[in-house]
């Protein structure tokens, strides 16, 4: 018996006593975090927010077996939001829609959910109208034509069903109550709304494809209205990606219990103070890029250099080496050679130990500034 097919669905219930003491956790870290944001200058606030952005949308689609180029990502965000980055790749199709899809949900937070909303997410997330090789309705609900929507596990003979989503027939009447709920100023922590939102969507699946990627973008949307600020400083998706086993055994549990989902909250409250957590890391690297640039002010860097460099701060694939410097600002080696020499006669690389073709260049910048 699904969760779905409980009498009392969708009332959800939990208990207070358990959940309040999550709820407080968060909500200290959380004023942690925006008290030491506002500390920081716009141009850090932005680089912060834009960092969280990309690594969210990466994580959250790695989730479910896609994997994003983080730099094509990014590029994407900066456009989209006409932050100007010079050298970067041009993101593709899919990728934009992801982004435009996030960007939306965060940025507007405040905006009501409406059926038009969410098919237009649903589109933006499959420009090609195909997920992989299979066509799949998009733009709207799922019409059952292809039979019971289920999550299945193990290879053909031998699927292993962990779930079944309600009846494509029951979708419009679960829809609206799940966004006349949503739209409704209730008397919940919109933290908690979050948690519920996340799982009640999941739950009723109303779409062919994309519903996880969906559910965990209307979670940040609600916790963007939590904070009350478009930008977005710790990455829900970032941990639920660490936990992925987890995250699918609990939904798994939850959605065949009873409409009591106390476990279920806990166990968001819980990731949800880990991304709180883990956001030291993102500002400590957000702290090392604005020290790296004060530092070097006055340096002289050619575009080559320059474009290079931004590469290594944004999270460099691998180890920097003369043939890759080549290669990524398209000169002949002798060329790479010699910018690489200058950056490392002007402070701004240091080389490896390894000696000849293999010698390798890393940024010198001080990472215990942000410490």
């Amino acid at each position: 018996m699904y969760i779905y097919e409980h009498k009392n669905w969708p009332n959800f219930e939990w208990e207070t006593a358990v959940v309040l003491p999550h709820v407080s956790t968060v909500r200290d870290l959380l004023g942690r975090l925006i008290g030491k944001m506002e500390t920081y200058g716009f141009d850090l606030r932005d680089e912060a927010a834009m960092s969280t952005l990309t690594q969210d949308i990466v994580k959250s689609s790695e989730i479910e077996g896609e994997h994003f180029s983080p730099t094509e990502v990014r590029s994407s965000i900066a456009s989209h939001l006409g932050m100007g980055i010079s050298g970067q790749p041009k993101a593709s199709r899919h990728i934009d829609g992801v982004v435009e899809m996030m960007l939306d949900a965060t940025q507007n937070y405040q905006e009501p959910l409406s059926k038009e909303r969410l098919c237009d997410w649903h589109a933006a997330l499959f420009p090609t109208g195909r997920s992989g090789m299979q066509k799949i309705t998009v733009g709207d609900y799922r019409d059952g034509k292809r039979g019971p929507m289920q999550i299945v596990s193990g290879t053909i003979g031998k699927e292993n069903v962990h779930f079944v989503a309600p009846d494509a027939s029951l979708l419009e009447t679960e829809m609206d109550a799940f966004i006349a709920w949503y739209n409704t100023a209730l008397p919940i922590e919109p933290i908690i709304k979050s948690a519920v939102a996340h799982l009640w969507f999941v739950t009723i699946h109303p779409f062919a494809d994309g519903n996880g990627r969906i559910a965990r973008a209307i979670s940040d949307s609600l916790l963007a209205r939590a904070d009350r600020t478009h930008q977005r400083f710790y990455s829900m998706s970032t941990q639920l990606m660490n936990e992925r086993s987890g995250y699918y055994t609990m939904l798994e549990y939850t959605q065949k219990g009873g409409t009591d989902i106390t476990p279920w909250i806990v166990w968001y409250f819980e990731r949800l103070t880990e991304a709180l957590k883990a956001t030291n890391d993102t500002l400590a690297s957000v702290g090392i890029k604005a020290s790296f640039w004060q530092q070097h002010k006055d340096t002289t860097l050619n575009e080559r250099q320059r474009k290079v460099i931004k590469k290594l701060l944004d999270g460099f694939e691998g180890k920097l080496q003369a043939s890759k410097y080549a290669k990524i600002t398209k000169v002949h080696r002798d060329t790479a050679r010699r910018d690489l020499q200058d950056l490392i006669e002007k402070g701004v690389l240091v080389a490896g130990d390894v000696g000849g073709r293999s010698t390798f260049y890393e940024l010198k910048v001080d990472k215990t500034e942000m410490n």
